[in-house]
């Protein structure tokens, strides 16, 4: 009979935050993978950064109100890790289901940069990794510092590899090869939730690309949801979520100007079957005329060495070194963050 695969059913969660109070909408989303977890979800999205919402302020840099909603945004980002990640991870793993979700990320070590980032949290209860968006877009680079090529990686989970990309990651090309090219079955579109943004269009054209099955989550603020103080300079975001089977079709969606949780069955078989006719990361590519380095290395700011002169020496030997090496000579795993595939 050959391999049978179990069908999986795939939750893209379009809710709206508690806009920029990341306590009140950690408790949110833990609601709502709740929910996503009744309606039979082995897989929950949320848009990107759910939490604390996303910060379309910063087109208007120079309105009177910037200044206060920028304060409120830094100081409600989330640290990784930290109580609001450990909140989403019990969550998860009380309900039994595999977790996306967009996050602002405040850095840990200066507090003063943010990252638009996707968490990836296993129904184990434990962080898998996380995702930093490579180029924030427009106005977005006011708020936004750039990710690197460390977190371009696929999670081998019980029914496939699963992957993520924040809004116009997914209008770079490059990125989405790069996943591709690691066997991407099953994919999160993370987007701010407004039809704008080409979300529709370029979530398909990942889905026929990859040949996978792509959850198009997109946030949610309606005029009731945002601050009054706020009105004049954040966007209203109409959700406009949906599913895509990995022939491009639309199997769920789109959900606009309302909450709820769209479902889809998937089914790693589907997936095999759609490679087969084109597979952009086996025979249908030319590595004979093309080729792709991602360099994976994290970046570091600074290397710091305090030992004395002679002590270093006498250590050089087992001292770790400086990132010199080409990227491809490093092994896949050097630094992989646990539970990711190579």
């Amino acid at each position: 009979m050959g391999d049978e695969f179990p069908d999986v059913t795939l939750a893209a969660v379009q809710a709206a935050p508690v806009y920029l109070d990341r306590d009140a909408s950690v408790e949110k989303a833990c609601l709502w993978i709740d929910k996503a977890a009744e309606a039979g979800a082995d897989l929950a999205v949320f848009g990107e950064t759910w939490i604390p919402g996303y910060a379309s302020f910063a087109e208007w840099c120079g309105h009177r109100r910037f200044g206060s909603a920028l304060r409120r945004f830094v100081l409600n980002a989330v640290e990784v890790p930290s109580p609001a990640t450990d909140a989403l991870c019990r969550a998860a793993k009380r309900a039994g289901i595999d977790v996306v979700i967009g996050v602002a990320e405040r850095d840990a070590v200066t507090g003063g940069t943010v990252y638009c980032t996707l968490l990836f949290i296993g129904r184990e209860g434990k962080l898998l990794g996380k995702h930093r968006k490579l180029k924030p877009t427009m106005y977005e680079r006011i708020v936004w510092g750039e990710g690197d090529g460390s977190t371009l990686r696929v999670y081998e989970r019980p029914y496939g590899k699963l992957s993520g990309l924040n809004c116009w990651e997914h209008q770079m090309v490059l990125p989405t090869y790069a996943l591709v090219a690691q066997g991407v079955h099953f994919h999160a579109a993370a987007w701010p939730g407004w039809t704008g943004t080409r979300q529709e269009t370029l979530s398909a054209a990942f889905a026929m690309q990859a040949a996978a099955y792509v959850v198009m989550a997109g946030g949610l603020l309606r005029e009731s949801d945002i601050p009054e103080d706020l009105r004049e300079i954040v966007r209203p975001m109409n959700g406009h979520s949906g599913i895509f089977g990995p022939d491009g079709r639309l199997l769920a969606g789109p959900l606009d100007d309302e909450e709820g949780v769209l479902t889809a069955k998937a089914n790693l078989g589907t997936v095999m079957v759609h490679k087969m006719i084109a597979d952009h990361g086996g025979h249908y590519s030319r590595p004979d005329i093309f080729r792709l380095t991602v360099d994976r290395r994290p970046r570091f700011r600074a290397a710091f060495e305090d030992a004395p002169v002679e002590e270093a020496r006498e250590s050089e030997a087992g001292a770790p070194e400086w990132p010199s090496t080409p990227a491809e000579s490093l092994s896949p795993a050097s630094c992989a963050p646990e539970g990711s595939a190579s």
